[in-house]
């Protein structure tokens, strides 16, 4: 890192530890001075005309330089990257709601937080319908391209992550420090999903978990997410405070219901009565989303090439890059998506067979299907397997 950047992070590090001192008053300070490093070596007086209080003051003069060294220290680590709000990598969906965190230290691949991520929360004591649910849920649109978004808890959450990781990828989203895991029993999880998805904290390394942690977190799940989806919940559970921060995030909300006598599901029941979408099929959940992916991937008819699907961020930028990659034919579908669909024959198929009859790679396959599920032309059956619409 060069001399000019570290000064500019040592500055974000020391606004992060101030008390009380949001997104919107650092964008104040920024505004009014330039940089971190320039707040930081501000007049005491300046800082105080712009709304300062001496507790700020105080550990801006005076950080814990310790934990500044402990913090540059971790991004020594592979794959570990601490994001500034000025950083343009710093997810887009996350810097537009309203206080966005200061800082993101994120362990893993980068690029997922770019991508297009639902958010799948519930209990922390579900039942094994529930488990079962949310994992298939997970794993079936992970294999579709998108990037599942929970928070690491017992219950739900490692459901929602396991389930991802078996055809796809997962975000974590931490209500501690990037180097600490909790509960401890998620140490093996925590591994996988730095290693094939994302770790994310808003909070210096060597945090601890504390109460008002989880309540933070849960609104970066929701801000970096399309919507969230709650599988099982008790009524004052607190996926539920995700559910209604992604509401005023003005993301969108599904719950799926359950049996009047499952306590877990009425927190569901309790969403869908405050204008959640009620949710029993990915097909169901895959057409609600569906307005949205196509804004994020500024989808118009026909069906953009493979490469555009979900993309990978490469991909993408090599799809716009090429003109014969967004050509269609005559009936509307690039020649790669023709292709898929003959493989597919009259009979139900797994994405795997398809895989081998196409010579397309599983992410282009999975990508593919998802947008040709989007634009009506196949439907995801039970176990996995697709089917096209004829006629």
């Amino acid at each position: 890192m060069a001399d000019c950047e570290e000064v500019e992070l040592i500055g974000w590090l020391t606004l992060l530890q101030a008390p009380r001192l949001g997104a919107q008053r650092i964008a104040k300070l920024l505004k009014a001075f330039g940089s971190a490093e320039a707040i930081c070596s501000a007049p005491p007086s300046a800082l105080r005309s712009l709304g300062l209080t001496e507790p700020m003051l105080e550990v801006i003069q005076r950080p814990d330089q310790a934990a500044i060294t402990a913090a540059l220290r971790w991004t020594e680590q592979a794959q570990a990257s601490i994001l500034t709000l000025a950083d343009p990598r710093y997810p887009s969906r996350l810097s537009g709601i309203s206080s966005p965190p200061p800082l993101l230290f994120v362990r893993g691949d980068l690029a997922l937080l770019q991508e297009p991520q639902l958010a799948i929360v519930g209990s922390r004591n579900p039942t094994p319908g529930g488990v079962q649910t949310t994992r298939a849920f997970a794993s079936h649109l992970a294999g579709l391209g998108l990037v599942i978004t929970s928070g690491m808890a017992l219950g739900v959450d490692a459901a929602a992550h396991l389930g991802a990781l078996e055809s796809g990828r997962t975000i974590a989203v931490l209500g501690t420090g990037p180097d600490r895991v909790y509960p401890a029993a998620h140490r093996e999880l925590a591994r996988r999903i730095s290693a094939e998805g994302a770790l994310v904290s808003e909070f210096l390394p060597g945090v601890g978990p504390q109460p008002s942690h989880f309540p933070r977190r849960n609104r970066t799940i929701s801000g970096l997410s399309l919507g969230t989806l709650v599988t099982e919940a008790a009524p004052r559970s607190g996926s539920l405070i995700t559910a209604r921060y992604a509401a005023e995030q003005g993301r969108e909300v599904f719950a799926i219901p359950g049996s009047i006598h499952n306590p877990l599901a009425r927190g569901c029941h309790q969403l869908i009565r405050e204008g959640a979408k009620l949710i029993d099929s990915v097909d169901q959940l895959l057409e609600e989303l569906a307005p949205q992916l196509r804004s994020y991937l500024s989808l118009s008819a026909p069906v953009p090439t493979a490469a555009a699907a979900v993309p990978q961020p490469e991909r993408a930028s090599a799809a716009a890059a090429s003109p014969s990659a967004a050509s269609a034919h005559a009936d509307g579908l690039d020649r790669d998506y023709q292709r898929l669909l003959e493989a597919m024959g009259a009979d139900p198929v797994a994405a795997d067979e398809l895989v081998l009859r196409t010579g397309l790679s599983a992410q282009e396959v999975s990508s593919m299907l998802l947008l040709l599920e989007l634009q009506g032309h196949v439907s995801c059956l039970a176990g996995g397997r697709y089917c096209r619409h004829l006629g």
